[in-house]
């Protein structure tokens, strides 16, 4: 019998984002078990997600990628935060809102047109950005998602987009400079 301590995290995911987390024949729910050590058990009528393990550094990793996975990242992109120096960030939008229809405004200046914005952004910070619900999600190297969240905010904040990009482009000479 193992008497190894078991932790374990509750999470909850919309519904729609759990074929995702479990992938085509159970594939992604295997690939992050068998990248972790972890055991994952999914109830998909309801969104919850149980994850459980005897390793709290890596269970902690997996909820990360299970959270990337259910706002909406690919879990090809959320598995790069169990590399080491990884992180997720996740911007609320409703902070950001004077009224309700400004949400559709603002994912549209974040995204921008036909994905050119967000793209830039990913380019300049060598980050992923992902635009779901009420949420922008960044995942990408500590540092360079601290510079992406600071692009989006002035966008946020309705900075130009001719700005943004200068600010980005300046911060990624400098970045290469050091």
């Amino acid at each position: 019998m193992d008497n190894s301590p078991s932790f374990s995290y509750e999470l909850k995911l919309p519904k729609e984002r759990i074929a995702v987390l479990i992938g085509k024949s159970g594939q992604v729910k295997k690939e992050l078990e068998e990248a972790t050590g972890m055991k994952l058990e999914i109830d998909s009528t309801e969104g919850d997600v149980l994850l459980k393990g005897s390793n709290p550094v890596l269970l902690y990793s997996l909820k990360e990628v299970v959270h990337a996975v259910g706002r909406g990242f690919n879990p090809d992109v959320a598995l790069l935060l169990l590399k080491q120096d990884y992180a997720l960030d996740l911007i609320d939008l409703k902070e950001h809102l004077p009224t309700q229809n400004a949400l559709i405004r603002i994912k549209g200046r974040i995204i921008g047109t036909a994905g050119k914005t967000r793209r830039y952004i990913e380019e300049m910070t060598n980050t992923s950005i992902c635009v779901y619900g009420k949420t922008v999600g960044i995942i990408g190297e500590a540092l360079d998602v601290v510079n992406a969240r600071h692009a989006l905010e002035l966008l946020l904040a309705g900075s130009p987009h001719s700005v943004v990009y200068r600010w980005l482009e300046k911060t990624r000479r400098s970045n290469r400079e050091h």
